[in-house]
């Protein structure tokens, strides 16, 4: 039987880097579990929009007729109970997928480690998925700028999100590992595969 394969959970804020270690892990031959593609696919399945429009509105409908994202993120993230009604819909087929991937990524020889690339696995209560638990630490001011490239939020809506998630102190805690991600992108990159020699017993 083969020999069962890691599952490296990566933790830190928003704009830390996460998908970025993610993304490095992925070039050293490991396979990533993206939450947020999956939660995406999800909000355009007849049955989650149905369930959406009926908690929310037709408004939260776009003109192509496919959830908004952004207007229901302005929603939820301005408020703890749309928050948890969206969970309810959302959270559920989401992990089950992301365990289905985990089943099939076991499967397979050439994949050398697992990554889950998810924003609230804390927060969702999942860390029993993961046998290695990473924390991205950036400077508060890094992150804001990355944010505010990245053309996703600004600071204000950082902010706002990051109430709704549990504080970066407790989740440095939990991490068996810290990588910094205060320099540049090639940095970040000798980190992830020196930790990934560690974590995988490579060379």
């Amino acid at each position: 039987m083969a020999e069962k394969k890691k599952v490296i959970g990566v933790l830190g804020g928003i704009a830390a880097g996460k998908s970025t270690v993610a993304r490095h892990f992925e070039r050293l031959g490991c396979a990533v579990i993206e939450a947020d593609e999956i939660a995406h696919q999800i909000l355009d399945e007849p049955e989650s929009k149905r369930e959406i429009v009926r908690l929310f509105g037709t408004g939260i409908v776009n003109a192509e007729g496919r959830v908004d994202r952004k207007s229901l993120a302005g929603i939820v993230f301005s408020d703890a109970a749309a928050l948890a009604r969206l969970n309810t819909v959302i959270h559920p087929r989401v992990w089950a997928e992301v365990e289905r991937r985990i089943a099939v990524y076991q499967r397979d020889s050439k994949i050398a480690a697992i990554v889950l690339d998810v924003p609230l696995l804390a927060e969702a209560d999942r860390l029993d998925l993961c046998d290695v638990l990473v924390f991205v630490e950036a400077e508060q001011t890094r992150r804001w700028q990355r944010a505010k490239k990245s053309g996703k939020f600004d600071e204000n809506e950082l902010k706002k999100r990051e109430k709704f998630q549990i504080s970066l102190d407790k989740k440095k805690k939990l991490a068996h590992y810290i990588l910094r991600n205060n320099s540049d992108e090639s940095d970040l990159a000798g980190q992830v595969a020196q930790l990934f020699s560690t974590i995988t017993g490579s060379r």
